[in-house]
Protein backbone atom coordinates (compact mmCIF):
# COMPACT_ATOMS: atom_id res chain seq x y z
CA UNK A 1 0.00 0.00 0.00
CA UNK A 2 1.53 3.53 -0.95
CA UNK A 3 2.52 5.76 1.72
CA UNK A 4 0.85 8.97 2.19
CA UNK A 5 2.37 12.46 2.23
CA UNK A 6 3.22 13.65 5.71
CA UNK A 7 4.36 17.05 4.39
CA UNK A 8 1.55 19.36 3.20
CA UNK A 9 3.85 21.96 1.86
CA UNK A 10 5.15 20.01 -1.48
CA UNK A 11 4.32 19.48 -4.74
CA UNK A 12 1.72 17.45 -5.00
CA UNK A 13 -0.62 20.61 -3.11
CA UNK A 14 0.88 23.23 -5.87
CA UNK A 15 -0.78 21.20 -8.32
CA UNK A 16 -3.59 20.75 -7.24
CA UNK A 17 -4.29 24.42 -5.52
CA UNK A 18 -3.33 25.49 -8.63
CA UNK A 19 -6.08 23.72 -10.51
CA UNK A 20 -8.66 24.65 -8.41
CA UNK A 21 -6.84 28.92 -8.62
CA UNK A 22 -7.12 28.30 -12.36
CA UNK A 23 -10.95 27.26 -12.70
CA UNK A 24 -12.50 29.75 -10.07
CA UNK A 25 -9.96 32.29 -11.77
CA UNK A 26 -11.64 31.73 -15.20
CA UNK A 27 -15.01 31.87 -13.69
CA UNK A 28 -14.30 35.28 -12.37
CA UNK A 29 -12.47 37.20 -15.59
CA UNK A 30 -14.56 36.40 -17.73
CA UNK A 31 -17.48 38.86 -16.36
CA UNK A 32 -15.07 41.38 -17.02
CA UNK A 33 -14.45 40.45 -20.23
CA UNK A 34 -17.88 40.46 -21.34
CA UNK A 35 -17.83 44.10 -22.82
CA UNK A 36 -15.06 43.85 -24.44
CA UNK A 37 -15.62 40.46 -25.87
CA UNK A 38 -19.23 41.90 -27.06
CA UNK A 39 -17.39 44.80 -28.74
CA UNK A 40 -14.74 42.75 -30.66
CA UNK A 41 -16.28 39.46 -31.97
CA UNK A 42 -19.73 41.48 -32.33
CA UNK A 43 -21.49 39.32 -29.68
CA UNK A 44 -25.38 39.41 -29.18
CA UNK A 45 -26.54 40.17 -25.76
CA UNK A 46 -27.45 36.65 -25.39
CA UNK A 47 -24.54 35.28 -26.86
CA UNK A 48 -22.69 37.78 -24.32
CA UNK A 49 -24.37 36.12 -21.30
CA UNK A 50 -23.92 32.82 -23.20
CA UNK A 51 -20.35 33.30 -22.70
CA UNK A 52 -20.95 32.21 -18.81
CA UNK A 53 -24.09 30.21 -19.28
CA UNK A 54 -22.66 27.78 -21.35
CA UNK A 55 -19.23 27.33 -18.88
CA UNK A 56 -21.72 26.70 -15.77
CA UNK A 57 -23.80 24.19 -17.64
CA UNK A 58 -21.42 22.01 -18.99
CA UNK A 59 -19.52 22.53 -15.58
CA UNK A 60 -22.26 22.17 -12.92
CA UNK A 61 -24.51 19.40 -14.98
CA UNK A 62 -21.23 17.13 -15.71
CA UNK A 63 -19.68 17.82 -12.24
CA UNK A 64 -21.05 14.73 -10.46
CA UNK A 65 -20.23 12.56 -13.41
CA UNK A 66 -16.74 13.78 -13.60
CA UNK A 67 -15.99 12.68 -9.50
CA UNK A 68 -17.11 9.69 -10.48
CA UNK A 69 -15.10 9.02 -13.68
CA UNK A 70 -12.06 9.81 -10.98
CA UNK A 71 -13.40 7.11 -8.56
CA UNK A 72 -14.18 4.38 -11.83
CA UNK A 73 -10.82 5.17 -13.88
CA UNK A 74 -8.38 6.30 -11.40
CA UNK A 75 -7.83 10.13 -9.88
CA UNK A 76 -4.43 10.78 -11.33
CA UNK A 77 -5.36 10.23 -14.59
CA UNK A 78 -8.81 11.97 -14.76
CA UNK A 79 -7.50 14.65 -13.33
CA UNK A 80 -4.84 15.08 -16.07
CA UNK A 81 -7.16 13.87 -18.56
CA UNK A 82 -9.58 16.83 -17.00
CA UNK A 83 -6.51 19.34 -16.83
CA UNK A 84 -5.70 18.50 -20.45
CA UNK A 85 -8.85 19.33 -22.06
CA UNK A 86 -9.60 22.88 -19.97
CA UNK A 87 -6.00 23.76 -21.64
CA UNK A 88 -7.41 22.79 -25.35
CA UNK A 89 -10.20 24.78 -24.55
CA UNK A 90 -8.59 27.59 -23.41
CA UNK A 91 -6.54 28.19 -26.30
CA UNK A 92 -9.66 27.37 -28.03
CA UNK A 93 -10.98 30.08 -26.65
CA UNK A 94 -8.47 32.88 -26.99
CA UNK A 95 -8.29 32.05 -30.78
CA UNK A 96 -11.67 32.04 -31.27
CA UNK A 97 -12.92 34.24 -34.18
CA UNK A 98 -16.55 34.41 -34.11
CA UNK A 99 -19.38 33.74 -31.47
CA UNK A 100 -20.30 30.09 -32.14
CA UNK A 101 -16.43 29.01 -31.67
CA UNK A 102 -16.07 31.03 -28.24
CA UNK A 103 -19.05 29.29 -26.81
CA UNK A 104 -18.09 25.89 -28.18
CA UNK A 105 -15.37 26.45 -26.68
CA UNK A 106 -16.12 27.57 -23.30
CA UNK A 107 -18.75 24.69 -23.16
CA UNK A 108 -15.40 22.40 -23.82
CA UNK A 109 -13.66 24.35 -20.82
CA UNK A 110 -16.83 23.59 -18.55
CA UNK A 111 -16.47 19.58 -19.47
CA UNK A 112 -12.63 19.83 -18.80
CA UNK A 113 -13.09 21.38 -15.13
CA UNK A 114 -16.33 19.54 -14.25
CA UNK A 115 -13.58 16.05 -14.35
CA UNK A 116 -10.43 18.17 -13.31
CA UNK A 117 -11.81 19.93 -10.04
CA UNK A 118 -13.97 17.08 -7.88
CA UNK A 119 -10.95 15.03 -8.98
CA UNK A 120 -8.41 17.66 -7.06
CA UNK A 121 -10.62 17.19 -4.15
CA UNK A 122 -10.82 13.99 -3.77
CA UNK A 123 -7.25 14.29 -4.13
CA UNK A 124 -6.01 15.88 -1.25
CA UNK A 125 -7.92 13.59 0.30
CA UNK A 126 -6.33 10.42 -0.55
CA UNK A 127 -2.49 12.34 -1.26
CA UNK A 128 -2.27 13.47 2.90
CA UNK A 129 -1.77 11.68 5.88
CA UNK A 130 -4.24 12.37 8.19
CA UNK A 131 -3.86 14.72 10.52
CA UNK A 132 -2.08 18.05 10.21
CA UNK A 133 -0.84 17.21 6.90
CA UNK A 134 -4.08 16.31 5.45
CA UNK A 135 -5.90 19.91 7.19
CA UNK A 136 -3.21 21.84 5.95
CA UNK A 137 -4.35 20.33 2.57
CA UNK A 138 -7.37 21.44 2.49
CA UNK A 139 -7.24 24.63 3.88
CA UNK A 140 -4.62 25.59 0.97
CA UNK A 141 -6.71 24.15 -1.41
CA UNK A 142 -9.65 25.87 0.30
CA UNK A 143 -7.85 29.09 -0.04
CA UNK A 144 -7.50 28.69 -3.36
CA UNK A 145 -11.07 29.50 -4.03
CA UNK A 146 -11.24 32.82 -1.99
CA UNK A 147 -7.90 33.74 -3.55
CA UNK A 148 -8.76 33.26 -7.32
CA UNK A 149 -12.11 34.84 -6.70
CA UNK A 150 -10.44 38.59 -5.65
CA UNK A 151 -6.94 37.71 -7.68
CA UNK A 152 -8.90 37.14 -10.70
CA UNK A 153 -10.84 40.93 -10.56
CA UNK A 154 -7.33 42.15 -10.78
CA UNK A 155 -5.86 40.00 -12.71
CA UNK A 156 -8.51 39.38 -15.50
CA UNK A 157 -8.91 43.50 -15.54
CA UNK A 158 -5.68 43.48 -16.03
CA UNK A 159 -5.81 41.05 -18.87
CA UNK A 160 -8.31 42.24 -20.62
CA UNK A 161 -6.95 45.78 -20.75
CA UNK A 162 -4.63 44.22 -23.12
CA UNK A 163 -6.97 41.99 -24.84
CA UNK A 164 -9.54 39.70 -23.82
CA UNK A 165 -8.10 37.11 -25.39
CA UNK A 166 -5.37 36.58 -22.53
CA UNK A 167 -7.76 35.57 -20.44
CA UNK A 168 -7.41 32.14 -21.89
CA UNK A 169 -4.27 31.95 -22.95
CA UNK A 170 -3.00 32.76 -19.60
CA UNK A 171 -4.60 29.18 -19.04
CA UNK A 172 -2.19 27.50 -21.75
CA UNK A 173 1.42 27.79 -19.84
CA UNK A 174 -0.45 27.01 -16.34
CA UNK A 175 -2.57 23.84 -17.79
CA UNK A 176 0.86 22.71 -19.30
CA UNK A 177 2.75 22.81 -16.20
CA UNK A 178 -0.12 21.56 -14.16
CA UNK A 179 -0.23 18.54 -16.06
CA UNK A 180 3.89 17.84 -16.46
CA UNK A 181 4.00 18.33 -12.38
CA UNK A 182 0.89 15.93 -11.85
CA UNK A 183 3.21 13.25 -13.75
CA UNK A 184 5.53 13.05 -10.86
CA UNK A 185 3.59 14.93 -8.09
CA UNK A 186 0.67 12.43 -7.92
CA UNK A 187 0.24 8.80 -7.32
CA UNK A 188 -2.39 6.79 -8.83
CA UNK A 189 -5.52 6.11 -6.04
CA UNK A 190 -6.01 2.61 -5.20
CA UNK A 191 -9.10 -0.18 -5.22
CA UNK A 192 -10.92 1.76 -8.34
CA UNK A 193 -14.49 0.96 -8.14
CA UNK A 194 -16.59 -1.17 -10.19
CA UNK A 195 -20.45 0.60 -10.59
CA UNK A 196 -21.93 1.52 -13.04
CA UNK A 197 -22.13 5.25 -14.23
CA UNK A 198 -24.85 7.27 -14.17
CA UNK A 199 -23.94 8.95 -18.15
CA UNK A 200 -27.56 8.95 -19.15
CA UNK A 201 -28.40 10.91 -15.72
CA UNK A 202 -25.63 13.57 -16.29
CA UNK A 203 -26.67 14.09 -20.28
CA UNK A 204 -30.06 14.43 -19.64
CA UNK A 205 -29.12 17.30 -16.71
CA UNK A 206 -27.29 19.16 -18.51
CA UNK A 207 -29.20 19.09 -21.80
CA UNK A 208 -32.75 19.72 -20.00
CA UNK A 209 -30.59 22.68 -18.46
CA UNK A 210 -29.58 24.01 -21.59
CA UNK A 211 -32.83 23.65 -23.90
CA UNK A 212 -34.49 25.46 -20.74
CA UNK A 213 -32.29 28.11 -20.72
CA UNK A 214 -32.11 28.69 -24.45
CA UNK A 215 -35.72 29.16 -24.70
CA UNK A 216 -35.75 32.19 -21.87
CA UNK A 217 -32.53 34.04 -23.09
CA UNK A 218 -33.38 33.76 -26.66
CA UNK A 219 -37.38 33.91 -26.26
CA UNK A 220 -36.87 37.78 -26.34
CA UNK A 221 -34.64 37.62 -29.81
CA UNK A 222 -36.74 34.78 -31.42
CA UNK A 223 -40.59 35.60 -30.23
CA UNK A 224 -41.91 33.13 -27.65
CA UNK A 225 -44.39 32.32 -30.34
CA UNK A 226 -41.45 30.66 -32.68
CA UNK A 227 -41.34 26.33 -32.56
CA UNK A 228 -38.09 26.50 -32.14
CA UNK A 229 -38.63 28.47 -28.61
CA UNK A 230 -41.44 26.46 -27.42
CA UNK A 231 -39.82 23.36 -28.98
CA UNK A 232 -36.72 23.74 -26.93
CA UNK A 233 -38.77 24.84 -23.59
CA UNK A 234 -40.95 21.62 -23.90
CA UNK A 235 -37.73 19.89 -24.65
CA UNK A 236 -36.11 21.18 -21.70
CA UNK A 237 -39.00 20.12 -19.38
CA UNK A 238 -39.41 16.83 -20.49
CA UNK A 239 -36.03 15.66 -20.26
CA UNK A 240 -35.69 17.09 -16.93
CA UNK A 241 -38.87 14.87 -16.29
CA UNK A 242 -37.04 12.22 -18.27
CA UNK A 243 -33.92 12.84 -15.66
CA UNK A 244 -36.08 12.38 -12.54
CA UNK A 245 -37.13 9.14 -13.93
CA UNK A 246 -33.97 7.93 -14.93
CA UNK A 247 -32.35 8.85 -11.62
CA UNK A 248 -35.05 6.88 -9.57
CA UNK A 249 -34.61 3.99 -11.48
CA UNK A 250 -30.90 4.15 -11.81
CA UNK A 251 -28.33 1.18 -10.09
CA UNK A 252 -25.64 4.32 -8.94
CA UNK A 253 -27.64 7.38 -9.38
CA UNK A 254 -26.30 11.01 -9.52
CA UNK A 255 -28.79 12.40 -7.47
CA UNK A 256 -29.97 9.51 -4.51
CA UNK A 257 -33.43 10.55 -4.04
CA UNK A 258 -33.02 9.17 -0.49
CA UNK A 259 -30.66 11.91 0.34
CA UNK A 260 -33.71 14.35 0.15
CA UNK A 261 -35.95 12.70 2.38
CA UNK A 262 -35.24 15.31 5.30
CA UNK A 263 -37.45 18.76 3.93
CA UNK A 264 -35.02 20.98 5.64
CA UNK A 265 -32.36 19.74 3.48
CA UNK A 266 -34.84 20.70 0.57
CA UNK A 267 -35.10 23.76 1.44
CA UNK A 268 -31.13 23.99 2.26
CA UNK A 269 -30.56 23.33 -1.64
CA UNK A 270 -33.31 25.40 -2.85
CA UNK A 271 -31.54 28.04 -1.28
CA UNK A 272 -28.20 27.09 -2.75
CA UNK A 273 -29.80 27.29 -5.91
CA UNK A 274 -31.31 30.97 -5.82
CA UNK A 275 -28.18 32.29 -4.17
CA UNK A 276 -26.28 31.00 -7.41
CA UNK A 277 -28.56 32.42 -9.30
CA UNK A 278 -27.82 36.10 -7.75
CA UNK A 279 -24.38 35.94 -7.74
CA UNK A 280 -23.68 35.23 -11.42
CA UNK A 281 -26.50 37.26 -12.49
CA UNK A 282 -25.41 40.03 -9.97
CA UNK A 283 -21.44 39.67 -10.93
CA UNK A 284 -22.54 40.09 -14.58
CA UNK A 285 -24.95 43.26 -14.93
CA UNK A 286 -22.68 45.04 -12.70
CA UNK A 287 -19.43 44.65 -14.50
CA UNK A 288 -21.79 45.74 -17.64
CA UNK A 289 -23.01 48.89 -15.84
CA UNK A 290 -19.74 50.11 -14.48
CA UNK A 291 -17.96 49.52 -17.89
CA UNK A 292 -20.62 50.25 -20.52
CA UNK A 293 -21.85 53.29 -18.55
CA UNK A 294 -19.86 54.74 -15.96
CA UNK A 295 -16.93 54.14 -18.56
CA UNK A 296 -14.56 52.11 -16.13
CA UNK A 297 -11.89 50.11 -17.62
CA UNK A 298 -11.81 46.57 -17.25
CA UNK A 299 -8.84 46.89 -14.40
CA UNK A 300 -10.60 49.82 -12.32
CA UNK A 301 -13.60 47.45 -12.75
CA UNK A 302 -12.12 44.63 -11.41
CA UNK A 303 -10.82 46.96 -8.65
CA UNK A 304 -13.97 48.24 -8.00
CA UNK A 305 -15.21 44.84 -7.38
CA UNK A 306 -12.31 44.34 -4.66
CA UNK A 307 -14.90 45.53 -1.54
CA UNK A 308 -16.91 42.58 -2.16
CA UNK A 309 -14.97 40.14 -2.42
CA UNK A 310 -13.66 41.54 1.18
CA UNK A 311 -17.38 41.90 2.02
CA UNK A 312 -17.83 37.96 1.75
CA UNK A 313 -15.19 37.26 3.90
CA UNK A 314 -16.38 39.42 6.60
CA UNK A 315 -19.52 37.76 6.21
CA UNK A 316 -18.18 34.41 6.36
CA UNK A 317 -16.34 35.20 9.28
CA UNK A 318 -19.52 36.46 11.43
CA UNK A 319 -22.02 33.92 10.16
CA UNK A 320 -19.47 30.83 11.46
CA UNK A 321 -19.52 32.42 14.75
CA UNK A 322 -23.09 32.84 14.52
CA UNK A 323 -24.26 29.76 13.79
CA UNK A 324 -23.15 28.12 16.98
CA UNK A 325 -25.37 30.13 19.00
CA UNK A 326 -28.52 31.24 16.45
CA UNK A 327 -30.61 29.18 14.05
CA UNK A 328 -28.93 29.17 10.87
CA UNK A 329 -32.02 30.41 9.34
CA UNK A 330 -32.01 33.72 10.61
CA UNK A 331 -28.61 34.12 9.76
CA UNK A 332 -29.37 33.33 6.11
CA UNK A 333 -32.44 35.23 6.52
CA UNK A 334 -29.76 38.36 7.18
CA UNK A 335 -27.43 37.61 4.90
CA UNK A 336 -31.16 38.02 1.96
CA UNK A 337 -32.34 41.04 3.57
CA UNK A 338 -28.80 42.66 3.16
CA UNK A 339 -28.73 41.75 -0.22
CA UNK A 340 -31.92 42.53 -0.89
CA UNK A 341 -31.24 46.19 0.43
CA UNK A 342 -28.31 46.57 -1.65
CA UNK A 343 -29.48 45.26 -4.90
CA UNK A 344 -32.53 46.97 -4.61
CA UNK A 345 -30.79 50.46 -3.83
CA UNK A 346 -28.52 49.53 -6.94
CA UNK A 347 -31.29 49.24 -9.11
CA UNK A 348 -31.91 53.08 -8.71
CA UNK A 349 -28.69 54.08 -9.70
CA UNK A 350 -27.76 55.92 -13.54
CA UNK A 351 -24.80 56.72 -15.49
CA UNK A 352 -24.41 59.41 -13.26
CA UNK A 353 -23.52 57.16 -10.29
CA UNK A 354 -20.17 58.01 -8.05
CA UNK A 355 -18.52 55.53 -7.03
CA UNK A 356 -17.33 56.05 -3.14
CA UNK A 357 -21.04 57.29 -2.49
CA UNK A 358 -23.38 55.29 -4.39
CA UNK A 359 -21.83 51.98 -5.82
CA UNK A 360 -19.42 51.29 -2.75
CA UNK A 361 -22.16 50.51 0.08
CA UNK A 362 -24.10 48.38 -1.82
CA UNK A 363 -21.37 46.74 -3.14
CA UNK A 364 -20.04 46.13 0.80
CA UNK A 365 -23.53 45.22 1.65
CA UNK A 366 -24.28 42.50 -0.86
CA UNK A 367 -21.02 41.16 -0.35
CA UNK A 368 -21.64 40.50 3.64
CA UNK A 369 -25.08 39.37 2.63
CA UNK A 370 -23.59 36.69 0.49
CA UNK A 371 -20.81 35.98 3.08
CA UNK A 372 -23.64 35.41 5.50
CA UNK A 373 -25.72 33.46 3.87
CA UNK A 374 -23.08 31.15 1.93
CA UNK A 375 -21.60 29.43 5.15
CA UNK A 376 -24.50 28.38 6.97
CA UNK A 377 -26.44 26.60 3.84
CA UNK A 378 -23.81 24.05 2.68
CA UNK A 379 -23.47 22.82 6.46
CA UNK A 380 -27.08 22.16 6.55
CA UNK A 381 -27.44 20.58 3.51
CA UNK A 382 -25.04 17.87 5.05
CA UNK A 383 -26.51 18.04 8.66
CA UNK A 384 -27.81 15.22 10.41
CA UNK A 385 -26.61 12.66 8.09
CA UNK A 386 -23.89 9.62 7.80
CA UNK A 387 -20.01 10.16 6.78
CA UNK A 388 -20.84 8.36 3.41
CA UNK A 389 -22.81 10.46 2.91
CA UNK A 390 -21.48 13.49 2.95
CA UNK A 391 -19.39 13.65 0.33
CA UNK A 392 -22.33 13.20 -2.44
CA UNK A 393 -24.49 16.09 -1.00
CA UNK A 394 -21.74 18.56 -0.60
CA UNK A 395 -21.10 17.95 -4.58
CA UNK A 396 -24.96 18.70 -4.82
CA UNK A 397 -25.13 21.83 -3.40
CA UNK A 398 -21.73 22.62 -5.05
CA UNK A 399 -24.05 21.62 -8.44
CA UNK A 400 -27.19 23.59 -6.98
CA UNK A 401 -25.01 26.69 -6.98
CA UNK A 402 -23.57 26.36 -10.29
CA UNK A 403 -26.32 25.30 -12.08
CA UNK A 404 -28.08 28.08 -10.37
CA UNK A 405 -26.29 30.87 -11.93
CA UNK A 406 -27.11 30.45 -15.49
CA UNK A 407 -30.88 29.61 -14.98
CA UNK A 408 -31.33 32.89 -13.12
CA UNK A 409 -29.71 34.57 -15.82
CA UNK A 410 -31.78 32.69 -18.32
CA UNK A 411 -34.59 34.44 -16.81
CA UNK A 412 -33.27 37.67 -15.34
CA UNK A 413 -31.73 38.63 -18.60
CA UNK A 414 -35.15 38.34 -20.26
CA UNK A 415 -36.54 40.98 -17.86
CA UNK A 416 -33.80 43.46 -18.56
CA UNK A 417 -33.80 43.16 -22.17
CA UNK A 418 -37.00 43.79 -22.04
CA UNK A 419 -36.87 46.70 -19.79
CA UNK A 420 -34.05 48.24 -22.36
CA UNK A 421 -36.11 47.75 -25.29
CA UNK A 422 -39.43 49.43 -23.53
CA UNK A 423 -37.31 52.50 -22.95
CA UNK A 424 -36.39 52.63 -26.33
CA UNK A 425 -33.14 51.15 -26.44
CA UNK A 426 -31.29 48.37 -28.76
CA UNK A 427 -29.67 45.22 -28.25
CA UNK A 428 -28.42 44.83 -31.69
CA UNK A 429 -26.48 48.35 -31.48
CA UNK A 430 -22.57 48.33 -30.20
CA UNK A 431 -22.46 50.36 -26.74
CA UNK A 432 -19.93 52.66 -28.62
CA UNK A 433 -22.69 53.76 -31.00
CA UNK A 434 -25.41 54.41 -29.33
CA UNK A 435 -26.75 57.40 -28.62
CA UNK A 436 -26.92 59.47 -25.25
CA UNK A 437 -30.70 57.98 -25.12
CA UNK A 438 -30.05 54.45 -25.70
CA UNK A 439 -27.36 53.92 -23.40
CA UNK A 440 -29.52 55.56 -21.00
CA UNK A 441 -32.28 52.46 -22.05
CA UNK A 442 -29.25 50.16 -22.00
CA UNK A 443 -28.50 51.25 -18.48
CA UNK A 444 -32.22 51.04 -17.30
CA UNK A 445 -31.98 47.54 -18.31
CA UNK A 446 -28.54 46.63 -16.23
CA UNK A 447 -30.32 48.17 -13.11
CA UNK A 448 -33.73 46.63 -13.59
CA UNK A 449 -31.65 43.34 -13.58
CA UNK A 450 -30.63 43.78 -10.11
CA UNK A 451 -34.54 43.92 -9.02
CA UNK A 452 -34.66 39.99 -10.60
CA UNK A 453 -31.16 39.71 -8.55
CA UNK A 454 -32.87 40.69 -5.34
CA UNK A 455 -35.97 38.81 -5.77
CA UNK A 456 -33.68 35.79 -6.55
CA UNK A 457 -32.49 37.01 -3.04
CA UNK A 458 -35.58 36.86 -1.28
CA UNK A 459 -36.55 33.75 -2.47
CA UNK A 460 -32.85 32.04 -0.74
CA UNK A 461 -34.56 33.78 2.21
CA UNK A 462 -37.72 32.53 2.02
CA UNK A 463 -36.60 29.03 1.19
CA UNK A 464 -34.24 29.37 4.48
CA UNK A 465 -37.27 29.71 6.54
CA UNK A 466 -38.02 26.51 6.06
CA UNK A 467 -34.85 24.78 7.77
CA UNK A 468 -35.53 24.06 11.30
CA UNK A 469 -31.60 22.95 11.98
CA UNK A 470 -30.31 24.40 15.75
CA UNK A 471 -26.69 25.59 16.04
CA UNK A 472 -26.47 22.33 17.46
CA UNK A 473 -26.91 20.81 14.14
CA UNK A 474 -24.49 22.78 12.61
CA UNK A 475 -21.96 21.89 15.26
CA UNK A 476 -22.35 18.34 14.53
CA UNK A 477 -22.27 18.89 10.59
CA UNK A 478 -18.87 20.94 11.09
CA UNK A 479 -17.53 17.99 13.16
CA UNK A 480 -18.92 15.07 10.42
CA UNK A 481 -17.53 17.83 7.63
CA UNK A 482 -13.90 17.75 9.04
CA UNK A 483 -13.88 13.80 10.14
CA UNK A 484 -14.76 12.61 6.50
CA UNK A 485 -12.12 15.52 5.11
CA UNK A 486 -9.85 13.26 7.68
CA UNK A 487 -11.12 9.64 6.86
CA UNK A 488 -8.97 7.67 4.46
Amino acid sequence: MRELTTRAFGMAIVVLGSLQLMVVLDGTVANLALARLQADLGLSDSGRTWVLTSYALAFGGLMLLGGRLGDVFGRKRMFIVGVALFTVASLLCGIAVNETMLLASRAFQGVGAAIASPTAFALVATTFAPGKARNQAIAIFAAMTGLGSVAGLVIGGALTQVSWRWIFWINVPIGIVIVALAFVALHESENAKRITLDVPGAVLATVGCTAVVFGMMEGINIGWTSPVIIGSLVLGILTLGLFLYVERTANNPLFPFVLFRNPNRVAALVAIFFAGAMLLSMTMYVALFVQDLLGYSPLTAGLAFIPFAVGIGAGAQIASKLTLSVQPRWVVLAGSALMVVGLLYGSTLDGSADYLTDLLPPTIAIGLGVGLALVPLPLCAIAGVGPSEIGPLTAIGTVAQTLGGPLGIAIISVFATSRTIADGGSVDIKVAEMSDYQLIALGNGYTFALVGCAAAAALAGVAALFMRFTPADIAEAQAAEKAAQLAD
